[in-house]
């Protein structure tokens, strides 16, 4: 999973955003790293509906245009937590290689 796609997950898990707030949330996330476009952002949200790990959760029109709202999935969830736990325990070898110890 690349990063953009594991941080969209992340700004969904607590609750449904849409577009503009995903891509706040994902900036806040990664400490300004991740920056999203509009057309990327978009791109990986209808992907990841229809990979069936994002479901779209309600529209509502905001001064004339369409805002859609995002939620994470269970799948999503699990595929985030899975995500999570991968990068956390290649971090630990990292930090023990690192401290000179054995992977």
């Amino acid at each position: 999973m690349r990063e953009p796609t594991f941080l969209i997950l992340a700004a969904l898990a607590p609750r449904p955003a849409h577009g503009y707030g995903v891509i706040r949330a994902v900036d806040e996330l990664s400490g300004g790293r991740v920056r999203l476009r509009a057309g990327t952002l978009y791109t990986a949200l209808d992907r990841l509906v229809g990979d069936g790990l994002l479901a779209v959760s309600g529209e509502e029109v905001v001064d004339g245009r369409n805002r859609r709202y995002y939620a994470i999935t269970v799948e999503g969830r699990r595929a985030l937590a899975e995500q999570a736990d991968r990068l956390a325990a290649n971090a630990d070898v990292a930090r023990r290689q690192l401290a000179g110890g054995s992977a």
